[in-house]
C-alpha cells in the first residue's frame, strides 16, 4: 500500500454513523480519502462519506456491503472494523445466549469483514486492516467479563492474522482506545436481572464507570491515530489511545502481580 502523503485511500469503517467510527470517517474524509462507512439502518447520507448498509452478524450482508465498495471505488485500501458491542452485569448473570450474541458481534463481525476484503488485498498485494479493540483488552474488568474477553480475542485473532497475511504485503494491527466521549454506555447489553449477592458492588462499579464516561474525551482523538497509522509505511502491531490512568494502567497490569493489581483495580471502583 503507497505510503505517499497525497494518495487517496478507499476506506471502509464499521460502525461509521456515530461514536468512534463517525469520528474516523470525518476526519479521513476530510484528509481527502473516498471513505465509506457502514451501518445497520439506512437513513440520511453524511457530509464527505457514504453510509452502505450493513449487519456485521451476517455474512450476507457484510457480502453485500463490500460488493457495493468494490463496484463504485474498485478496491478497498483500508479497513476499520470498528462496530462492535459492550455488555455489563456479573459474570454469573450473563446467558451463554447473551455472551454469544456480544461475542458474534465484536469478534466474528469483524473476522467476516476481513474474509470479504482480504481476497482483494491480496490480489493487489497492499492493504491495511485495523481493529479496533480496547484497553479492556489487557485486563479482566469487573462486571465487564465478557466486554474484556471479546477484546482480547480480537488482539489474538488479529496478531495471528497479521503474521498469515504480511507475505502478501499486507498490515493488521490494534488500536485500543481507552473511555470515550460516545453512546456506548446506553447500548450495552444487560442481563435481565441483577442476584442481590452483587448488586451493592455492581451498583458502585457502574456509577464510577458512568462518571469516568462523562468525563471522557472527544474521540476524534481516535480518527487522529488511525490517519497516523495509515501513513505509515510499516505500522506497530498494536497502537494505544488512551492518557493518564488509563494508560499507566497497562504498564501496571504488566509489571505487578496479578492479585495486586486486581485489589488496585478493585479500589479504584471502590
Amino acid at each position: 500500500m503507497s505510503s505517499t502523503p497525497g494518495f487517496v485511500k478507499v476506506v471502509l469503517v464499521t460502525g461509521g454513523s456515530s461514536g468512534i467510527g463517525e469520528s474516523i470517517c470525518k476526519r479521513l474524509a476530510a484528509q481527502g480519502h473516498r471513505v465509506y462507512g457502514t451501518t445497520r439502518k439506512a437513513g440520511e447520507q453524511p457530509n464527505g462519506y457514504r453510509l452502505v448498509s450493513m449487519d456485521i452478524t451476517d455474512e450476507a450482508s457484510v457480502l453485500r456491503g463490500v460488493d457495493e465498495v468494490l463496484r463504485e471505488a474498485g478496491r478497498i485500501d483500508v479497513v476499520v472494523n470498528n462496530a462492535g458491542l459492550g455488555i455489563q452485569g456479573p459474570a454469573e448473570d450473563i446467558t451463554p445466549e447473551m455472551a454469544l450474541q456480544l461475542l458474534d458481534t465484536n469478534v466474528l463481525g469483524a473476522h467476516r469483514v476481513c474474509r470479504a476484503v482480504l481476497p482483494g488485498m491480496r490480489t493487489r498485494k497492499a492493504g491495511l486492516v485495523i481493529n479496533i479493540t480496547s484497553l479492556a483488552a489487557n485486563y479482566g474488568l469487573p462486571f465487564r467479563s465478557f466486554y474484556s474477553a471479546s477484546k482480547a480475542a480480537l488482539e489474538r485473532y488479529t496478531e495471528a492474522l497479521h503474521m498469515e497475511v504480511a507475505p502478501f504485503g499486507i498490515h493488521a494491527v490494534t488500536l485500543q482506545p481507552g473511555e470515550y466521549n460516545t453512546k456506548i454506555a446506553t447500548s450495552r447489553l444487560r442481563p435481565a436481572t441483577i442476584g442481590e449477592h452483587y448488586r451493592k458492588l455492581y451498583d458502585r462499579v457502574m456509577e464510577v464507570l458512568g462518571g469516568s464516561l462523562h468525563y471522557s474525551r472527544d474521540p476524534d482523538e481516535v480518527a487522529v491515530l488511525v490517519a497516523k497509522i495509515m501513513a505509515t509505511p510499516r505500522p506497530k502491531s498494536a497502537y494505544y489511545a488512551a492518557h493518564g490512568v488509563q494508560r499507566l494502567s497497562v504498564e501496571l497490569k504488566k509489571l505487578l502481580p496479578g492479585r495486586r493489581f486486581q485489589r488496585m483495580m478493585m479500589k479504584h471502583y471502590q
